[in-house]
């Protein structure tokens, strides 16, 4: 019972810290130095969008199951 769920809770805690990292409530473990290419902090802007969006994923397959 508890197994087939495994793969919704793995998604839902990724979503969860996307969404975290996304609005800024924890940093992201990478720090880009200064000169590099700016495509880190334009993949953390999209966690605003992508961690909740996975959230939903996540708890719509779970109530589907």
């Amino acid at each position: 019972m508890i197994a087939d769920y495994i793969d919704q809770f793995i998604m839902f805690c990724a979503g969860l810290w996307m969404s975290a990292v996304g609005f800024g409530l924890l940093a992201f473990p990478i720090q880009a130095n200064p000169g590099q290419p700016t495509w880190l902090e334009h993949l953390v802007k999209h966690f605003k969008w992508m961690g909740p969006l996975l959230v939903v994923i996540a708890i719509v397959l779970a109530v589907a199951k």
